[in-house]
């Protein structure tokens, strides 16, 4: 019975996304032929389609809140991409977008590849190293470490520079906004990383002030007379850029396949590499991680380019799903992003949790809002159930079934104490609290 527990607390999200779908299929809505709508392809994907931007951003905020970080800016980093990315889609020539963008994306590239030519040079020289059992720091010549590196990125900085300036007299196509807006919204993260690892500020406080401060940027970015910059494929924007909401071979749309692919890697890394064991050992105890010669300011500020650069990326989905860049696309989305890692059982004090789970938290939350629009639940309502649920999630997720059951099961010992006609009158309470302590224990093991 006690492994029964154990592997229903342990699967207990996987099991709740089951029952979400096994509710939204009986209570759904039918056709005029009698087809389940809730379970009919078109409905699942447009879910997957909807929840591929909040699954991205969540994707970033799962690697900060692994670290014991958090970050508020994501929302606003991503309305500040989609005006980036509507603007270099219909404005022709050096406009704001294209003044701020070309230099950050020849920065980025640049700074990108210096620093891949040189992980690699390291992994060569860690390579050859024979010895075992201890730590070593690995020594590279300078030619190594800093000057085949150096004229690498100084390559790439001119080659990104030549490409993106002769696409600025025209508008800008499909590649020329992915990889404008997500350097961009790249460097918005890094500079939260340095305001918390050089700047020793608290996340929340960093964060805040970059959402604060990226809301504006973008306002000013779209100018005063803009509240929306429209984006028609075919008119004033590229038509190629309709791919990016088509489906893929009519299987999939294509924003989920940035989402799954952003999954699949960013859950890969976090378990097969070492910056994914560095992420839990900092999350788990940042003191003992210092102590052990872990990098903590490099992981850390890894970890905010990285949420910077997928919110990026998601701003300029939105653009291809919505057409239109907002500066204020993503009021609110980085509650839904939180809400989805939490639901997903990572826990908001670091240490514990993984993108499997946030994966099965997006879904949940997708799934749930159309289950409620296709029973035509009022939207506040909506808002009120969705409060619920995270509420309820969560105390399900910090206090497993296991624990639940066990504490339980302590009450009734001790109501059955108090009855002097019982036969467990002479047990005494700290028995029971052994026992509770002794399956706590095995629960967190």
């Amino acid at each position: 019975m006690k492994a029964l527990f154990r592997l229903l607390s342990r699967t207990k999200l996987y099991w709740g996304l089951v029952l979400i779908c096994l509710i939204g299929a009986l209570i759904s809505p039918h056709t005029s032929s009698g087809h389940n709508i809730f379970l009919s392809y078109g409905n699942l994907t447009d879910v997957l389609r909807q929840v591929s931007i909040t699954g991205l951003v969540a994707t970033g905020m799962t690697m900060v809140i692994l670290l014991g970080g958090i970050d508020l800016s994501v929302g606003s980093v991503m309305g500040f991409s989609t005006v980036i990315c509507a603007m270099l889609l219909t404005k022709p020539g050096w406009t704001s977008a294209s003044v701020i963008g070309v230099p950050a994306a020849i920065l980025v590239g640049g700074a990108a590849v210096a620093l891949a030519a040189r992980f690699v040079f390291a992994g060569l020289a860690r390579g050859r190293d024979v010895s075992a059992g201890r730590r070593r720091e690995i020594s590279l010549t300078r030619w190594q470490s800093m000057g085949i590196p150096g004229l690498l990125g100084l390559v790439a900085a001119i080659a990104i520079g030549w490409w993106t300036m002769n696409q600025v007299p025209a508008k800008f196509g499909v590649l020329g906004v992915l990889l404008i807006a997500p350097c961009l919204a790249m460097v918005l993260g890094g500079i939260n990383g340095l305001l918390i690892v050089a700047g020793r500020l608290q996340p929340f406080i960093a964060t805040l002030a970059m959402m604060v401060s990226a809301l504006g940027i973008a306002r000013l970015t779209a100018g005063s007379d803009n509240a929306v910059v429209p984006v028609y494929t075919g008119t004033n924007a590229t038509e190629a850029f309709e791919l990016l909401r088509s489906m893929l071979w009519g299987v999939l749309p294509v924003p989920s396949v940035f989402f799954l692919a952003a999954i699949c890697l960013f859950g890969a890394i976090l378990r097969f590499t070492t910056f994914g064991r560095y992420a839990y050992a900092i999350g788990g105890n940042i003191e003992a991680a210092k102590l052990s010669g872990i990098k903590v300011a490099q992981v850390q500020l890894t970890a905010y380019l990285l949420s910077g650069l997928l919110a990026g990326i998601a701003g300029v989905l939105f653009v291809a799903q919505y057409r239109q860049g907002k500066p204020d696309a993503g009021t609110g989305l980085e509650l839904d992003a939180i809400a989805a890692v939490v639901i997903g059982g990572t826990s908001l004090m670091g240490g514990r949790g993984g993108l499997a789970g946030t994966f099965v938290g997006v879904l949940i939350f997708g799934l749930l809002s159309d289950i409620l629009q296709l029973q035509n639940i009022d939207s506040n309502v909506q808002l009120v159930m969705k409060g619920l649920i995270i509420v309820c999630t969560v105390l399900v997720q910090e206090q497993n079934l296991g624990q639940l059951v066990a504490r339980w099961r302590f009450r009734r010992s001790g109501e059955a104490q108090a009855d002097p006609k019982t036969a467990e009158t002479h047990r005494l309470p700290s028995a029971a609290k052994a026992q509770l302590a002794r399956e706590d224990l095995d629960e967190a093991s």
